[in-house]
Formats: structure tokens, C-alpha cells, sequence
């Protein structure tokens, strides 16, 4: 996984300085204009997952300003508003996500606490609605407090819905 990860964040880092290798994402990041080091930056989140021993809270921060929080703002670029105010929301959904996928007890309730601590959603224009309906999905999952619902099931696909026809 270390070398995979080194390798994205070579790849990306030379983007704004050589054209891209053959590699589809490389291409498409490449010909929106996004910024090859910015984006390289957001390995550090995935890096953290990998340290020895259990995550404390800094680096469940780390993580979730690397991960989502800039996934979020790059998002939020590419689909017309730059500058919205998203990171928070990206954060959130990173640590909520994290406690999911984690089979760590433990770790999935200090993701959970810190998604708690994350910060509020902004208001989710039309374009953002996107991005509104991951956190909305993760703000869901952080109120049943670890007791998951099935992804795909009808509720949370008629609550993504609602969202992304009201902004609610």
C-alpha cells in the first residue's frame, strides 16, 4: 500500500510540470486543471491509516483535512464554486466513513467522536447537492451513533433523493 500511495503522490506532484502518464484519473485530473500538489497532499490522510498503533486524535484530524476536507474543496472546484465553504462537511464524511469500514472497535468510536467535533454542514446550493448528499448520508450515520444502516437500502436512497431534489 506505501508504494501505491508513493506512487500517486510522485504522479500527481509532476502534473503541473510534465504531461500525464497513461493513466485515465492522471488525464482527467490533468485536463480540469486541478493542482497536481494539491492533490498529492491528500495521500498524507491515507498515509496516516497506515501508522503503527491505534490513531489518536491528531491524526484522525490529519486524515480527515487530508481526505475529505480536500476532496470536498477540489469537489467543490470542479463543479462551480470555489471557495464554498465544504471542508468541514468533507471531514465529517471521512471520519464517519473511516468508523464504517473500520473492524477496530475502538477506532470507529474515536472516528465517530471526531466527526462529532467536525463541524456544521454550509447551505448545499444546486451544484453542490452532490457533495451534500455524501454528508448528509454521513451526518445520518454519525446520529445512529455506529449502528449502520445497509448502504443501498431504500430509506437511505429515498433520503439521498430528497436531498438532492430540495438541498435538505
Amino acid at each position: 500500500m506505501r508504494i501505491r500511495l508513493a506512487w500517486w503522490r510522485e504522479a500527481l506532484e509532476k502534473l503541473d510540470r510534465a504531461p500525464p502518464p497513461p493513466e485515465p484519473v492522471l488525464r482527467g485530473i490533468a485536463a480540469h486543471g486541478l493542482p497536481g500538489p494539491e492533490l498529492a497532499a491528500m495521500t498524507g490522510g491515507w498515509e496516516e491509516l497506515l501508522a503503527e498503533g491505534p490513531l489518536g486524535e491528531d491524526a484522525l484530524a490529519a486524515y480527515a483535512a487530508a481526505r475529505g476536507g480536500a476532496l470536498f474543496r477540489h469537489s467543490a472546484r470542479l463543479l462551480g464554486l470555489p471557495g464554498h465553504p465544504v471542508e468541514a462537511a468533507g471531514r465529517r464524511w471521512a471520519l464517519v466513513d473511516l468508523a464504517r469500514r473500520s473492524a477496530a472497535p475502538a477506532e470507529a468510536a474515536a472516528a465517530l467522536a471526531a466527526a462529532a467535533r467536525a463541524g456544521a454542514d454550509p447551505l448545499w446550493p444546486r451544484p453542490l447537492r452532490p457533495l451534500g448528499m455524501l454528508a448528509m448520508l454521513a451526518a445520518r450515520d454519525l446520529a445512529r451513533d455506529g449502528a449502520w444502516e445497509r448502504q443501498g437500502s431504500p430509506a437511505r436512497m429515498l433520503r439521498m433523493l430528497g436531498h438532492r431534489l430540495t438541498g435538505k
